[in-house]
């Protein structure tokens, strides 16, 4: 089936335009910086860089080959699993802990995805390879970037381009795989010491893909995205810039009655930050951004509609997100003290429109259904930086406000007066961390956190739900702010030869949100309620150098909770996993092994779930092989290639959906399959 998706528009040629009219100020750079050296190494793993800390090079080569989201770029960090619903656009889990609990950033401004069922998650709109740095903070134990990241907080991060002389920098990649994947990435930066124009671009395409039993899966997906920035850097300690950014894509999803026929995206963005201020004083930043997703989901431009099911027609939603923000921090240091404090806010609108017919939709009227508004103070305070005992806290207060805007509700006998149109819920929310870290001899560390977190309902769990608590008119008026309290204890250590590294985690969860379904299909009805949770989990890391040439690896990741109301296990909890990894890696040439192993996960909550997902039973064990090799023409040219799942498995992960009827799938429910063995091979070049 063709593949379209909408004309990009005025928006998608401003990056651009903008990126043209200030080249030609940079454009007498003589002679290019020296060229920076690309690293060669193959990543098939992650290892924290400090407490609870990980920092990772998005652009660097992985295995597996992730799809073109974040996702799967997170799946290498232990703890990470993904809700796959096709070949792209999954949905990421830390712990076992889903949706909002996890705070997903790009630049540092919040780009919230506009589907009622989060076929667009925020991650759907990132494209990884695009951006200088990945950090992850896992657990509640940050309180800079944002309300209610329970679970961790994921940056999306690109660096600050310093030119010493007119210069050109450049990044560049392209990737072929089966199922006609075909990917190309673009980064360039023209620059002088007074100022750079960055324009970044990318896009990403694949057919579907055959799981390891030769069936097809419905996958297929094309997007793209561009990104320009102009920068002013007067000195060394100064910087203005100004970001705009655009983009679009089609995907269809085996695991859905609709495809994601539009994933249309705008951003602007500016921000400003000083460093070296007077005396204590150390640094001032400050941003503000503006982000759009206009997303349209059908079930006619990647499927033709099934006409036993309850969806005969061909029908299409076309849902908006609109999300503007910004926050201001400052940074002051004496000694071994440092103290950061600031503001941050964000307003964010939802509204929709749907048609049934092709593109009727177009000429419907827009309803807006949902405002959500939010003001929050936060300060984290350091005693003892840059010694051998650190003591890190932090605390947050929020204002957080929703307003119900949606007039009537869609039932199965019509619509009907929505009993809290018009209201307004305020909540205040707080939130803090105490964490001890200490050096010990050798390169060894040892810390313990604890943490504390308070998150408003988000859109999903207010006004997706048929039904809200027993005895509540409707979810936004029942379902109240999840309060999670949890600690965090580790033990790092890096050495000559070994690295390694254990961390563990309990928490206690008031009022944790939980859906539960049911019925099925277009019949079923969905319930959000509090329950009363407890979690718990464990991951570790060993890195061994063997030889001057030889390094093994492994990962261990585990997660557990428990549904204390109901005395049973929380659902779309991710099995035990562990990664095995060997590296040669020579003056030119590397090559890798890489071997994964998940165990059955027979604690399950049938019925039971989040927005997106319910657990299906319990699911089967599996283990995966891979390999790849690399070869580095020179500092700046590297070609690297691999087979994933070798053997050609079929299997598939716990909390995969389950397939469409209307792409063959059985009625019962049945996870959607793996890819089998997949062909890669990546070229990568720095100037």
């Amino acid at each position: 089936m063709k593949m379209t998706s909408r004309p990009a528009g005025a928006c998608a040629r401003l990056p651009v335009a903008l990126g043209l009219a200030v080249a030609a100020t940079l454009a007498h750079a003589a002679p290019a910086e020296e060229a920076r050296t690309l690293d060669t190494m193959v990543v098939t793993a992650a290892a924290p860089s400090s407490p609870l800390h990980w920092v990772t090079d998005p652009r660097l080569p992985r295995q597996p080959v992730p799809a073109s989201d974040g996702a799967d770029y997170l799946k290498t960090v232990p703890g990470f699993s993904a809700i796959r619903n096709g070949g792209t656009n999954g949905d990421p889990v830390l712990r076992g802990m889903f949706g909002s609990r996890l705070n997903i950033l790009s630049n540092d401004g919040n780009l919230i995805g506009a589907c009622p069922s989060r076929m667009d998650n925020p991650l759907s709109y990132i494209a990884p390879e695009s951006f200088d740095r990945l950090t992850i903070i896992k657990g509640p134990q940050s309180v800079r970037w944002g309300a209610g990241a329970s679970a961790g907080t994921v940056r999306f991060e690109r660096d600050t381009p310093r030119f010493e002389e007119p210069g050109l920098r450049a990044d560049a990649s392209a990737l072929v795989g089966s199922r006609n994947r075909n990917d190309q990435v673009l980064d360039l930066t023209l620059g002088n010491p007074t100022g750079y124009v960055r324009a970044s671009g990318n896009r990403s395409e694949a057919d579907d893909y055959k799981d390891g039993h030769g069936d097809v899966v419905p996958s297929k997906w094309r997007k793209w995205n561009g990104d320009v920035a102009i920068g002013w850097t007067p000195d060394v300690d100064t910087l203005l810039e100004i970001s705009a950014g655009a983009g679009d894509a089609i995907a269809r999803y085996a695991g859905r009655g609709m495809d994601g026929a539009a994933f249309e995206r705008t951003s602007y963005a500016a921000r400003f930050e000083k460093r070296n201020l007077p005396g204590a004083w150390d640094t001032l930043q400050a941003n503000v951004y503006y982000n759009e997703a206009d997303h349209v989901m059908d079930n006619y431009t990647l499927r033709t509609p099934n006409p036993h099911s309850m969806m005969p027609m061909p029908m299409a939603s076309n849902v908006d997100r609109r999300t503007q923000g910004g926050r201001v921090s400052s940074e002051w240091r004496w000694q071994d003290v440092q103290l950061v404090a600031g503001v941050d806010g964000e307003d964010s609108r939802h509204r929709g429109r749907m048609g049934m017919g092709r593109d009727t939709y177009r000429q419907a009227v827009w309803e807006t259904d949902a405002n959500f508004r939010r003001y929050g103070v936060f300060t984290e305070l350091t005693l003892g930086a840059g010694t051998d005992q650190r003591w890190i806290s932090g605390l947050r207060i929020d204002r957080a406000s929703v307003r119900d805007e949606r007039h009537s509700i869609r039932g199965m006998m019509g619509n009907m007066p929505n009993p809290t149109a018009g209201q307004r819920r305020k909540e205040w929310l707080g939130s803090g961390f105490l964490r001890y870290e200490q050096d010990l001899a050798d390169g060894l560390t040892w810390y313990a956190g604890l943490g504390h977190s308070e998150r408003m309902p988000d859109y999903w769990e207010l006004f997706s739900p048929n039904h809200g608590p027993a005895g509540a008119v409707n979810a936004f008026t029942g379902v109240q702010p999840e309060r999670t309290t949890q600690l965090d204890v580790g033990l790092q250590y890096k050495g000559p030869r070994v690295q390694a590294w254990v961390s563990a985690y309990a928490g206690q969860i008031q009022d944790y949100i939980l859906f539960t379904y049911h019925g099925s299909g277009m019949m079923g009805l969905s319930q959000a309620d509090n329950v009363q949770a407890r979690i718990a989990g464990a991951e570790a890391g060993l890195e061994v150098s063997l030889a001057e040439r030889w390094k093994l690896g492994g990962t261990l990741a585990y997660a557990w909770g428990e549904n204390r109301d109901q005395q049973r296990p929380l659902p779309q909890m991710p099995p035990l996993e562990a990664r095995l990894s060997a590296n040669w890696e020579g003056e030119r040439w590397s090559a890798g092994a890489l071997l994964r192993a998940v165990t059955h996960q027979h604690r399950v909550a049938d019925g039971q779930g989040n927005v997106v997902a319910q657990d299906l039973g319990p699911s089967a064990g599996f283990a995966t092989f891979a390999l790849n090799a690399a070869y580095r023409f020179s500092s700046q040219l590297q070609l690297s290639a691999g087979v994933d799942n070798l053997f050609d498995r079929a299997y598939s992960e716990h909390l995969n959906l389950a397939g469409s009827a209307d792409f063959g799938f059985p009625a019962d429910p049945v996870r959607i399959n793996e890819p089998g063995r997949s062909l890669w091979m990546k070229v990568n070049y720095r100037y």
